[in-house]
């Protein structure tokens, strides 16, 4: 039985042991190298694409190519369940990040083989057909979803279930993920210009590999580790059965939530709140910024400044929900902030280098810092709306044994997003690539990051107000969906602790 160690200055204050401390840092580490070889990796991989790509049908297959892998990784986050089951969790992290960073290398082993040099400094295209980064990045979303998911989890192995470790953990985490994040994508961009859109993620494997080897150095505590990964089990069921049992479940999953959401008044909402406003970030970094650095800028490697932007906007929001935690107790107000930065998304239809007077280069990064308060607003809604669903979600009472109601809630939130974006990505790529190209610009920019933003904008302000008690301008909700005991005392506990001690007591 591991030992708690509680600080004896601070009553009620949780300090980390030094093996929680230790897994801590590797896990830190090892997230920075995963996300920055992440970012780099994807934003050259879509400007690889559309600089490639024919161009009759080139923002048809970018479409393709982000809704089939937002699907892939839908997938391998399902295979999850049964991998943790058989094996440790870090080894399976560990596992699917090394299988990143191989598959993240095809592309430059293909370029190479096909002919592709980078020759005094000029760069001399591989004769490959550019169709082919379609499989490898859907090949990339199986590693990614897998990811994705165990590194939501990963974090209760590390520091068990205290509910002020996981907080404190997460918001260290967090900072550190999306610095990583920006910095990636700043990179990208880089080297991009440097060395070719095919051969710019030359840092992505070895960070991957950097990644897989610092997370399998975690030293979960048996006990901990045992009773997430069943051990017992391993033996007595075959793999390939408990991943089509884990589809079968998720199947449950998707029709358990979705029942739970359309008859709960509490949680109809949040289809408008938490799928739609996510449908729509995902198109702004993979889609609109992608495509405004091919169309206007004329530099498709631009398109990464343009997400690092968004990237420290998201984090940005999560800083302003961790400081504001306890005086914005919902999410309604960061979503309703979320739906009136929408609109900042019409710039994009008059925002041009010839315009502004500035350089593609320059326009990249002012359209940046202008992506910063639109990313800000949902990255603040989603952080503070993960917290809302496991609230709520936790006290229902009708619903399937079998399944649990947080998990269906979810699944069915996350399915939602992921057919709508499957649907949305390719439809409008096959008009954009219809439109002439006189008018192609105006046309695209105006209909969808002015109309079709704008319009969304609206649709989740208003879904804002269907819930009970939602009409004050910083609701409670308290009096229609009251909050546990044991939970209101844990807001308390940490409430009394010193803001400016959050962080200096993680090391």
């Amino acid at each position: 039985m591991s030992s708690r160690s509680v600080s004896v200055g601070s009553p009620g204050r949780v300090a980390f042991t030094a093996q929680e401390k230790r897994n801590i840092i590797f896990y830190i580490l090892g997230i920075m190298a995963y996300k920055f070889a992440l970012e780099s990796y994807n934003g050259t991989i879509k400007a690889l694409a559309l600089d490639r790509l024919p161009k009759s049908e080139r923002f048809t297959y970018t479409g393709y190519l982000d809704g089939f892998n937002q699907a892939a990784q839908c997938i391998g986050s399902i295979a999850v369940a049964p991998l943790v089951r058989r094996f440790h969790t870090r080894s399976v992290l560990a596992v699917a990040v090394f299988v990143f960073a191989l598959i993240s290398s095809v592309g430059m082993i293909v370029e190479g083989v096909a002919g592709g040099r980078i020759i005094d400094g000029n760069v001399i295209d591989g004769k490959w057909d550019s169709r082919g980064v379609i499989p490898m990045f859907v090949a990339a979303g199986f590693s990614h979803g897998t990811v994705e998911l165990i590194r939501r989890i990963i974090p209760r192995d590390i520091v068990g279930g205290n509910v002020i470790k996981l907080k404190k953990m997460d918001a260290l985490v967090h900072i550190f993920y999306e610095v990583a994040g920006t910095a990636g994508a700043f990179f990208a961009t880089f080297a991009a210009l440097k060395l070719g859109k095919a051969f710019a993620p030359v840092v992505s494997p070895f960070l991957f590999i950097l990644a897989a080897f610092l997370w399998s150095r975690i030293a979960v505590e048996a006990e901990k580790d045992q009773t997430l990964s069943a051990y017992e089990d391993r033996q007595r069921e075959n793999l390939f059965v408990a991943i089509g049992s884990a589809f079968a479940a998720f199947g449950l999953a998707i029709y358990e939530g979705g029942r739970i959401i359309f008859t709960n008044r509490r949680f109809t909402w949040l289809i408008f709140g938490y799928s739609i406003p996510l449908v729509l970030h995902r198109y702004l970094e993979n889609g609109l910024g992608a495509n405004y650095a091919k169309l206007v800028l004329k530099e498709s490697a631009y398109g990464s400044i343009i997400t690092g932007g968004s990237n420290f906007g998201e984090l940005c929001g999560a800083g302003f929900v961790f400081v504001f935690t306890y005086l914005i107790k919902t999410p309604l107000p960061w979503l309703r902030l979320d739906a009136a930065t929408l609109s900042i998304v019409w710039v994009m239809h008059k925002f041009t280098p010839a315009s502004t007077g500035l350089t593609p280069l320059a326009t990249a990064w002012v359209l940046g810092a202008i992506f910063i308060p639109v990313s800000m607003g949902w990255a603040a809604g989603d952080v503070s709306l993960a917290a809302f669903i496991q609230s709520h979600v936790s006290r229902l009472t009708d619903t399937n044994p079998k399944v649990s109601p947080l998990g269906a809630v979810m699944s069915f939130l996350y399915v939602t997003y992921i057919v709508i974006y499957a649907i949305i990505s390719p439809v409008i790529g096959s008009w954009l690539d219809s439109l002439p190209d006189a008018t192609k610009n105006q046309d695209y920019f105006f209909w969808i990051g002015g109309v079709m933003f704008s319009a969304c904008g609206v649709l989740i302000f208003l879904s804002t107000f269907w819930p009970k008690g939602s009409f004050a301008f910083n609701p409670t909700l308290e009096e229609d969906y009251p909050e546990e005991e044991d939970m209101e005392e844990n807001v308390a506990h940490i409430r009394d602790e010193k803001k400016g001690e959050m962080l200096d007591d993680m090391f």
